[in-house]
């Protein structure tokens, strides 16, 4: 395809700044020509910044979806608009990335998947950690079987104290939830991902508001006000998936624990045991002798492109550019990204109910 694939952002904002528009900067087959936020500001700088020779800025998405000229839509905003946005996209014939997670709720994920499949179009959560180097090198040695049936995986989504004090992530209503939504969902995707298992059978969670109430509390970046802080400041479930196979997810923005991590997984198979605690570590048993071994990824990590080092987020760019060019399947494909969705929903309903949550 010698012309370039023309891109729209809907939502331009820290995640946009932060990670998609540096991104899809770096790919020469792509150009950035629509720039859509509700503050038109926000749009305008980073069509400045971003955009191609003539792009446009709207402060109503629906509008920058009429342009028929624009193959993909990037999907920036709170999570309470990601599914209307997507499936309106899908159905004005444009491939979507949205970011993660893939909707506020299960219902809305489920309506962006169905859209996709109506419309032929390519649809692809924002799950960059799968494309970091460690997590590259572990998916291959999963699929390879050297850990075999992975039996019991950890998702681990911690921190101490480090709660987003700013924009939307404190508002219950737009985001649908707290760390187990916006981390925890990292954390649970790469473990899906690292085991190949998508059949939850049942959930069983807890979400907690212990910290939130604390003024002036220590964190990473300011003190919150507690009186906007309406999702929980940690959450953790148990997942037992149709096989057998039990998953344990915790995520905290705020805990008492010196054990941080994020978007990490533990992994225990029948053959080897690995684990992201220091670098990428593997484990198991060989000739009646247990052993640890550290991998050494090198600087230019596992799945870098012409010789250039690669940042997750550029990786996940490129594969996604591969994708709607060679017309194949995105990484993180929509039914993925809907299993992780409607697991994190039954966490947070389990821990509303006190129940365990069923899947059929």
């Amino acid at each position: 395809m010698s012309k370039k694939l023309r891109i729209g952002i809907v939502g331009c904002g820290g995640i946009a700044n932060g990670k998609h528009l540096p991104a899809l900067a770096k790919q020469d087959r792509v150009e950035v020509v629509a720039f859509c936020d509700i503050i038109s500001e926000r749009a305008e700088k980073a069509a400045k910044e971003y955009g191609s020779e003539g792009a446009k800025v709207y402060i109503d998405y629906t509008k920058l979806l009429e342009d028929a000229s624009i193959n993909a839509v990037h999907v920036c905003t709170p999570n309470d608009s990601h599914a209307a946005i997507s499936v309106a996209a899908l159905e004005a014939g444009k491939h979507v990335m949205s970011e993660k997670p893939m909707a506020k709720t299960a219902a809305d994920a489920r309506r962006m998947l169905e859209a996709a499949e109506r419309t032929g179009r390519k649809l692809t959560v924002g799950y960059n950690n799968r494309f970091r180097p460690d997590s590259l090198y572990l998916k291959r040695l999963c699929e390879d079987g050297e850990l075999g049936e992975i039996y019991y995986a950890r998702a681990h989504a911690i921190r101490r104290r480090a709660v987003p004090t700013w924009g939307v992530f404190l508002d219950g209503e737009k985001q649908g939830g707290g760390p187990l939504i916006d981390i925890g969902t990292h954390a649970l995707d790469l473990t899906l991902w690292m085991m190949n298992n998508y059949e939850p059978k049942v959930v069983l969670g807890t979400a907690f508001h212990k910290l939130s109430s604390k003024e002036n509390a220590a964190n990473a970046w300011g003190s919150w006000d507690p009186a906007k802080f309406t999702v929980e400041d940690s959450a953790m479930g148990m997942i037992v998936m149709k096989n057998g196979a039990t998953i344990m997810l915790e995520s905290s923005w705020a805990i008492n624990m010196l054990d941080v991590k994020e978007a990490k997984c533990t992994l225990s198979g029948t053959e080897g045991g690995a684990d992201m605690e220091d670098g990428l570590r593997l484990n198991g048993e060989k000739h009646s002798k247990l052993y640890t071994n550290k991998v050494e990824l090198g600087t230019k990590g596992v799945d870098f492109y012409d010789g250039k080092t690669e940042k997750a987020e550029d990786t996940e760019m490129r594969h996604w550019i591969d994708a709607i060019l060679n017309d194949t399947e995105p990484v993180v494909t929509p039914r993925q990204a809907l299993v992780v969705s409607e697991i994190l929903e039954a966490i947070y309903e389990s821990s509303r109910t006190g129940q365990a949550v069923y899947f059929d």
